[in-house]
């Protein structure tokens, strides 16, 4: 396995970076008309915009965002005063464990003494926005938010009031929780003041990948990027199921179980793809696995848990569900076979050999490159460059089948595709 990962590691990139390019359509977050996809109390919805009311303070978006464009316009009241919320994590103070993107009038009187970061634009606590952009108070403003890995630009009518870069922030600020993040959920962070937001839109960006590295190594698409062509389910056409942005998603809606099946089979084969949690999941106590696969035991006798944010789905190999390559959260780590470390009929050293020999996964909501390699029986996974499954057998796995995304109500983004059959 070693020469084709390190070939891998130089064919394929992880870079948290977009070429130049022309941007991809721009969809919708808020449908001009209610609260969908919203949660949060004190917002209203008046003449196609999102008003907060004296009550108002957070509303959150349901989608867990990475590298993206965001595109909004506001509309502030005299001495209005609002917040962005970027890379939220659902609790705590928005401004904290995520980071907020100042929006306010800058004019008002009462905010004569602010400190620099505190302007509009600003990253709260972090980094000064320029002063200058704001069109008068009661117009409507455009403004475009970038974050593409640790870069963070913002745009304010057409002029570029901030850059920053989170990682040179994490130096400066280390105990800023919300900085070392690079990923979460977008939302509004009321003060009580009639702030207005409208045609809220964003385009999502994979990680970047080296496309003609891939095909050199031999390497074919599964995912052509734009559409679900070459893929199937039991819904026609699959609901649940979307491409947009160069990413598979997944939208995590509980309901039939409707897996994303290849039509093409496969036997021996090399696949590689990227992949993320795009949703929030609830909070659920999971065994702690030992090493030779058996599940810890308290003094007591009862079931050693660890309560986590329960994220579910896997990658079918050869058309079968036991010889799944998981994908979640629990504290084991991805890349467990289930269907064979659960097996009590099989030798102990083959369900030991299918428990990873580490968790390395990324933070809920970044981005992981996945590696599997089937050969015969064999099956070794790498996980953002670490070997977590190495030589496992899985006996019985049919000679040849099709590939399955799993549905298993998380919502789960998967990009860069490829495969090469051996």
């Amino acid at each position: 396995m070693k020469p084709l990962i390190q070939s891998l590691t130089a064919a394929l990139l992880v870079v948290q970076s977009v070429a130049a390019a022309p941007e991809p359509p721009m969809r919708s977050l808020f449908n001009g008309k209610d609260l969908t996809g919203w949660t949060g109390a004190g917002y209203v919805v008046e003449d196609g915009a999102i008003v907060c009311t004296p009550q108002g303070r957070n509303l959150v978006y349901e989608e867990v965002f990475s590298n993206y464009i965001l595109d909004f316009e506001f509309k502030l009241p005299p001495g209005g005063n609002n917040g962005l919320g970027i890379h939220y994590p659902g609790e705590g103070d928005s401004a904290y464990t995520g980071m907020e993107l100042q929006i306010l009038d800058n004019t008002a009187p009462k905010y004569k003494d602010l400190k620099d970061y505190q302007f509009h634009g600003s990253l709260y606590t972090l980094a000064p926005a320029a002063t200058t952009g704001l069109k008068p108070v009661g117009e409507w403003n455009h403004q475009r938010v970038s974050i593409l890995g640790p870069a963070i630009k913002v745009e304010l009518n057409g002029k570029i009031i901030l850059r920053t870069n989170l990682d040179d922030l994490n130096k400066k600020f280390p105990d800023h929780q919300g900085a070392k993040r690079r990923s979460g959920q977008i939302a509004w962070l009321g003060h009580g003041d009639r702030v207005a937001f409208r045609n809220i839109r964003i385009v999502e960006f994979p990680p970047a990948a080296n496309v003609a590295g891939v095909k050199a190594a031999g390497f074919q698409p599964l995912f052509d990027g734009k559409s679900l062509a070459g893929w199937k389910t039991g819904d026609t056409p699959p609901s649940t199921w979307m491409a947009v942005d160069g990413i598979i998603k997944h939208n995590g809606k509980k309901g039939k179980i409707n897996d994303l099946w290849s039509e093409r089979e496969f036997g021996d084969f090399t696949l590689v793809c990227d992949w993320r949690w795009s949703g929030r999941g609830p909070k659920m106590n999971r065994p702690i696995i030992l090493p030779d696969g058996t599940e810890k035991k308290n003094p007591d006798g009862s079931a050693a848990v660890l309560e986590v944010e329960e994220l579910d789905s896997g990658i079918y190999l050869r058309g079968s569900s036991k010889s799944q390559v998981n994908l979640w959260n629990w504290p084991v780590g991805s890349g467990e076979v289930y269907g064979y470390r659960t097996d009590k009929s099989i030798p102990a050293d083959v369900r030991a050999a299918v428990t990873p020999r580490l968790k390395a996964d990324a933070p809920v909501g970044e981005w992981n490159r996945m590696l599997i390699s089937v050969k015969g029986d064999v099956l070794n996974v790498t996980l953002n460059g670490r070997a977590v499954i190495v030589d496992a057998q899985l006996p019985g796995i049919p000679a040849r089948g099709p590939i399955a995304l799993q549905h298993h109500n998380a919502a789960i983004d998967f990009a860069n595709i490829w495969i090469k059959e051996d």
